[in-house]
């Protein structure tokens, strides 16, 4: 797929206000400083899309961008940790929580972890989650340059082990790297593959 146009079409934090278009969406979510923003731009081939930053907390809404004119990337903010009030976090799950059990236009999640460091438990609920509200999702291990071979191939075993406690199987999942550009021609097919089905 080549992206030919992406733009910013709404920001806001109640799911009754999103898109009314019937066009197949994307959610991207993760932990705070996960490297969702760099991914998002990495895989649009735009710059300043999504906005990065240094500091965790940065996404506080829902985010629609309109790829090709035919389908929706959806930025959502991070879960856990973030420099921001207890009850903004409680009201950013809420609205989270809405969009993923409300949207029916939502057609696959990719949940982002940081394949440096080992199964976190917070990601691991928040796949729980989704598998027990039947919403397809796929994995992306970001950073994936920051680790050898050996140490890659090890944390991805970490994660399966863990996964295949209570998993049938590993969820489909793909290995990038926003400042190598690894991942974006897979993630990019798979999306292409579902829109053609849509």
């Amino acid at each position: 797929m080549q992206i030919k146009s992406a733009e910013f079409i709404i920001s806001n934090t109640d799911v009754r206000k999103c898109p009314k278009e019937q066009l197949p969406e994307y959610a991207f979510i993760g932990r705070s400083n996960v490297g969702k923003s760099s991914l998002i731009n990495m895989l649009t081939g735009r710059k300043n899309l999504a906005k990065t930053s240094g500091k965790p907390g940065k996404t506080q809404l829902i985010n629609h961008f309109k790829i090709n004119h035919n389908w929706f990337l959806v930025d959502l903010p991070g879960y856990g940790y973030a420099q921001i009030s207890k009850s903004k976090r409680q009201s950013f799950q809420e609205f989270i929580t809405a969009y993923f059990l409300q949207r029916p236009q939502l057609v696959c999640s990719f949940v982002l972890v940081d394949v440096r460091h080992a199964p976190q438990k917070i990601d691991v609920e928040f796949m729980r989650f989704l598998g027990e509200n039947e919403i397809p999702f796929c994995i992306v291990f970001t950073k994936a340059d920051k680790l050898n071979h050996s140490g890659l191939n090890k944390n991805l075993e970490a994660y399966k082990f863990e996964l295949l406690k209570t998993w049938e199987q590993m969820p489909t999942h793909f290995v990038t790297s926003a400042s190598k550009k690894i991942g974006r021609e897979e993630m990019l097919h798979f999306i292409d593959d579902i829109n053609s089905n849509f």
